[in-house]
């Protein structure tokens, strides 16, 4: 990660602070994106991998549920929701114990932000912040392809669309579509994000990528797709896709007065 972005391949990380390896891994992101004034670090809100960081929300869940089920909660109103909000602010307490500032921006571990009632929970806590720190959301109601349409038209139909809404209507910033849904299977990545950058909107999109370098993990389920995504970021070949398709990498977020 620190790689790619010292050289301008991202403009942005999220980070699971309920993760063991933040505990250990946060103080080398920090000190690597710390002299690069545009990179943005924010807040991957996971609720579906390891265990909470807040013991109010490990009193009804000692371990996250898998995804499946916490959809099923979520779309039939049996979520501990304020649990859930106190998991949250554990959850930003410990970016900004480590990183010094709070999160520029939240997102949701397998998009879980944007599921019934914790959307809810996530918005009202923005909404609550300072406006100076306010962090920008992603938008996952415009979901861009080519391909996979049945896997975007979930992300869309699960909460994406009424996050959207939302956000637009309490005029929060957010990227104006999202880009990056596929399978994670032995693609060619520089084919798949040719085929994205032909799909995106003249104002931008937020592509969401998974890089990593090293050796591939076998307790990581996309282990190898990362390492296919980091060497293709990391080429030539991703600047001159970049440069063909007329975009940039940088800040994507914009509010609703802009959509």
């Amino acid at each position: 990660m620190a790689s790619l972005a010292t050289t301008g391949r991202i403009c942005a990380a999220s980070c699971v602070t309920s993760a063991e390896a933040w505990r250990s891994e946060a103080s080398a992101v920090v000190a690597a994106t710390a002299r690069l004034p545009d990179f943005e670090l924010g807040l991957h809100f996971n609720l579906t991998e390891g265990a909470p960081l807040s013991p109010d929300l490990a009193h009804h869940w000692p371990l996250l549920p898998r995804l499946e089920r916490l959809m099923v909660l979520a779309h039939f109103g049996r979520l501990p929701e304020a649990p859930l909000a106190i998991e949250l602010r554990a959850q930003r307490a410990a970016f900004a114990d480590a990183v010094g500032h709070v999160p520029a921006f939240i997102d949701g571990h397998q998009h879980v932000h944007h599921l019934p009632r914790i959307r809810d929970v996530v918005m009202q806590a923005v909404v609550a912040s300072d406006r100076a720190d306010r962090p920008a959301l992603r938008n996952t109601g415009h979901v861009l392809g080519p391909g996979h349409a049945f896997k975007r038209s979930v992300i869309e139909g699960t909460g994406g669309r009424a996050l959207q809404r939302g956000l637009r209507a309490a005029r929060l910033g957010h990227n104006a579509a999202l880009l990056g849904v596929y399978d994670f299977r032995g693609e060619d990545y520089r084919r798949l994000v040719r085929g994205w950058l032909a799909n995106a909107p003249a104002e931008g999109s937020l592509v969401f990528c998974h890089p990593r370098h090293g050796p591939a993990s076998n307790a990581d389920p996309i282990a190898a797709a990362r390492g296919r995504e980091a060497l293709y970021l990391a080429s030539d070949e991703f600047a001159v896709d970049l440069a063909e398709a007329g975009f940039t990498v940088g800040p994507t977020w914009q509010s609703s007065s802009d959509d």
